[in-house]
């Protein structure tokens, strides 16, 4: 768990929200994928969180960029 929170440049499906939280965690992005693709069945602001995340999140290559 030490690598930083950043949406990387491969392994995208849509903005690389669920990738970047894999790496981050340690675990699959295709379990994290599932984990939110089954989320959505339940009410709640999912979609709100990722568009947040997306939003809040560095893409890689500008985070790499400054540091």
């Amino acid at each position: 768990m030490t690598n930083k929170l950043v949406r990387p440049r491969d392994d995208r499906m849509i903005a690389g929200v669920c990738s970047g939280l894999a790496r981050r965690f340690g675990i699959s992005p295709a379990l994290v994928r599932l984990l939110f693709v089954l989320s959505l069945l339940l009410p709640g602001t999912q979609v709100v969180i990722y568009l947040a995340l997306w939003i809040i999140m560095p893409d890689e290559g500008r985070y790499l960029a400054t540091h």
